[in-house]
């Protein structure tokens, strides 16, 4: 930057420099008459402590990119307003925003207001209608609270159709129980006794581990069986003991007739085959599966009379869980009356049909029970909310004065799925009673003091005889959790696919399912005829 006067004394010029030569930033014309050296000098003292300052912010300009105006006009749009004492008012505007935000928040919307369906239109109409700051925060409004409300009605139908869908029976496993039903009537293969004349000691030996296995699903069986033998490391001392229903009776002794699991031994019974299982002995479950107003409660419309707007998804989830038919079933029932329907048997392992056996497990039979009666894995040592977080305030209702009364909600819960039955030290209980006695209750109270079907009497039941296994044993939750540990599963003894997701569905998470495929056998020609595949 230079500074040059005129040879008459009559103009200064500021001047810059850059890549085209000169550029004149300034120029002052003085009239000699009006000035005086004194007055010269005192301007050029003033602009000799401007000038450095004009060159920093010019600098400054030039470094921030701003390279289309000289360098008076960039620094002119930047101090202009300041030195005119005009200042960025966004704050302002912001804060007036937020006002508004808050007065529609406070407020009502019309109920005749006609909301754009997006954000497109919305833009659209502002432009059209000049909207002013309170419409649009109506509108804005508006279309964020339909748009929660078309979510949440989305959430309940995906649970609705996903309740549905663990309900049903796939179309699938149904043609394999029609096909090998048809199989026991035609072929005497089918037929043939189980176990075998010479095996049936066995089926009291006491030397040998039994396993109870009460279930209609034939492919689900079929692979808690085949998981059990593969996995076990003296196969040759495994006596199964499957249990199932009339309906299902000749098909299932039609899977295991043709496709044998040696060296294990295999029982197949159907429940009318069991003598002990009479009214007269069974008459509140009796109750339980024919009483019209438990048979809606399970069956009916679940929708009916459901407040939505008071209730979370989650909440939702639960009571729809509750409401599977299955806890009405019978065979879900029967585990409470194993000392009866096994009276030569001592120890006891029962299985759900929704496991898997990775490890072998006659180790359970070493493990002292300390004069206990059910050996389980405690639900509320975990973190998860779904599984492994259980206390006895998840599953009864503590407003009832009878639940209050005879019950600690901080007690800690157990699970079914996989457990270690002493049957002698059961048999000198009165659990059977017990739990008759709170069913008996519960049906009086109108379900009021319980939903969840077989679990909670079952907790009342076995109070006080239940010994904590390790957790490694028997991991829960693959039916309920996606983000389940693929590690953590690999190590368990056994998984259990508790939860709406079961592997057979085609709502099982994908990732899990391979943990239970791995034991179907889907060349087998009655899984290929009725389309079983391995997805």
């Amino acid at each position: 930057m230079q500074l040059h006067f005129s040879p008459s004394m009559r103009s200064i010029t500021i001047s810059s420099s850059n890549n085209n030569g000169f550029i004149d930033l300034m120029k002052i014309k003085v009239a000699a008459r009006h000035i005086s050296y004194r007055t010269l000098f005192h301007t050029i003292l003033i602009l000799a402590f401007l000038l450095p300052f004009v060159f920093i912010l010019t600098a400054l300009v030039t470094l921030e990119g701003v390279n289309k105006c000289s360098s008076f006009d960039c620094l002119g749009r930047r101090l202009g307003p300041r030195l005119l004492g005009r200042v960025d008012d966004s704050g302002r505007l912001v804060r007036d925003f937020y006002k508004i935000l808050n007065e529609v928040k406070a407020g009502e919307i019309p109920p005749d207001l006609k909301l754009p369906d997006s954000f497109d239109q919305l833009v659209s109409d502002m432009k059209n209608n000049q909207y002013d700051a309170k419409t649009f925060a109506i509108m804005l409004r508006g279309m964020m609270e339909k748009l929660e409300r078309e979510i949440r009605e989305s959430k309940f139908a995906e649970l609705m159709n996903k309740h549905f869908a663990a309900s049903s029976i796939p179309k699938g496993i149904h043609c394999l129980s029609l096909r090998l039903t048809d199989e026991y009537s035609s072929n005497a293969h089918a037929r043939k006794q189980l176990p075998p004349p010479e095996l049936l000691p066995l089926l009291s030996d006491n030397s040998h581990h039994h396993f109870i296995l009460s279930t209609d699903n034939i492919l689900a069986a079929s692979v808690v069986v085949t998981s059990a033998v593969q996995s076990s490391l003296k196969p040759e001392k495994i006596v199964f003991h499957v249990i199932t229903d009339k309906k299902t009776y000749a098909g299932m002794h039609s899977w295991f007739a043709l496709n044998p699991v040696n060296p294990a031994v295999i029982e197949i019974k159907g429940i009318h085959q069991f003598d002990w299982l009479t009214r007269e002995n069974v008459p509140v479950l009796e109750a339980v599966e024919n009483q019209n107003g438990i048979r809606n409660y399970y069956h009916g419309n679940h929708l009916a009379g459901a407040n939505l707007s008071d209730t979370s998804p989650r909440k939702f989830a639960s009571k729809l869980q509750a409401r599977s038919p299955k806890y009405i079933s019978l065979l879900n029932h029967l585990r409470i009356y194993l000392p009866e329907l096994f009276p030569n048997l001592d120890k006891v392992v029962f299985l759900d049909d929704d496991v898997v056996i990775q490890r072998d497990l006659s180790p359970l039979w070493e493990i002292d029970l300390e004069g206990k009666v059910n050996g389980a894995v405690e639900t509320c040592r975990g973190e998860d909310d779904w599984v492994m977080s259980k206390h006895f305030r998840n599953y009864f209702n503590f407003s009832h004065p009878l639940i209050a009364r005879n019950l600690d909600p901080d007690e800690c819960a157990w699970a079914y799925g996989m457990n270690i039955f002493d049957l002698r030290a059961w048999r000198r209980t009165n659990i059977r009673e017990t739990y008759h006695s709170w069913l008996k209750e519960n049906l009086k109270s109108n379900l009021t003091m319980w939903k969840l079907g077989t679990l909670p009497p079952a907790l009342i039941a076995f109070k006080g005889l239940v010994h904590p296994i390790d957790p490694s044993w028997h991991m829960l939750g693959l039916g309920y959790q996606n983000n389940t540990n693929i590690e953590s599963v690999k190590k368990a003894a056994v998984i259990h696919y508790n939860g709406q997701s079961k592997p057979w569905l085609q709502i099982g998470f994908e990732h899990l399912r391979p943990f239970w495929t791995k034991y179907v056998n889907y060349s087998n020609d009655f899984l290929r005829n009725c389309h079983i595949l391995e997805s």
